[in-house]
């Protein structure tokens, strides 16, 4: 059992590889051993587009944008990760074709009921605000099937396009954590965006007429 939001019991929650979760444009799901050479050909394309906001990959780790089973490892990873609770990670399909990925991360229950969001997207599907519809779409998951209390966005200052995704949902601004993580092999600050149950609950009716 987990601690909901509301301060009762929810049961732990189980999401099987056949999830689906849908906006407007966008589907959401759990990626597969069998979506690599879709997911490889965008990563490739993207490389310089997209790495340059990553933490760097171990030497010792083999490339998933290059290898098969190493995509498969990822995939089995991620599934292990939503069988326990602590991440939810999610392909994202417009008129499903794969177009990037936006998953909740860290998940910690207890006292703190709140994940941290990452997400990119295609460059070439960059500026149609999928990534802020597929944002909309993951807080609902997030606040009405996970119970979580509060959901956490950080990103690099000079990431533009990222913030550019927070500002059109209006999603509030915390502040600037300094070195908060690791980004292309620099310590780099992050300004952190929030959004809570209360203000989900406050915003639902808007940003489902909107987005959902």
């Amino acid at each position: 059992m987990t601690l909901g939001r509301r301060g009762g019991l929810h049961p732990s929650i189980s999401i099987e590889p056949g999830t689906r979760l849908y906006g407007k444009r966008v589907m959401l799901r759990p990626l597969l051993a069998t979506d690599f050479p879709q997911w490889t050909e965008v990563r490739q394309r993207n490389d310089q587009w997209l790495t340059s906001w990553e933490p760097l990959r171990a030497n010792n780790l083999a490339d998933p944008t290059r290898h098969r089973d190493a995509f498969a490892s990822r995939c089995a990873t991620r599934d292990r990760e939503r069988q326990v609770g602590t991440a939810y990670g999610f392909g994202l399909f417009v008129d499903n074709v794969f177009a990037g990925e936006i998953n909740i991360n860290n998940v910690v229950r207890g006292a703190f009921q709140c994940g941290v969001v990452g997400y990119w997207i295609d460059e070439r599907h960059a500026g149609n605000r999928y990534i802020a519809e597929g944002f909309a779409v993951i807080s609902r998951f997030a606040f009405d099937e996970l119970h979580l209390h509060r959901l956490e966005i950080c990103i690099v200052p000079r990431n533009t396009n990222s913030r550019r995704v927070m500002e059109v949902l209006n999603v509030r601004e915390e502040g600037v954590a300094l070195r908060y993580l690791e980004i292309n092999g620099n310590w780099e600050d992050h300004v952190r965006y929030a959004i809570t149950a209360e203000e989900w609950d406050q915003r639902r009716a808007e940003l489902t007429a909107a987005w959902l």
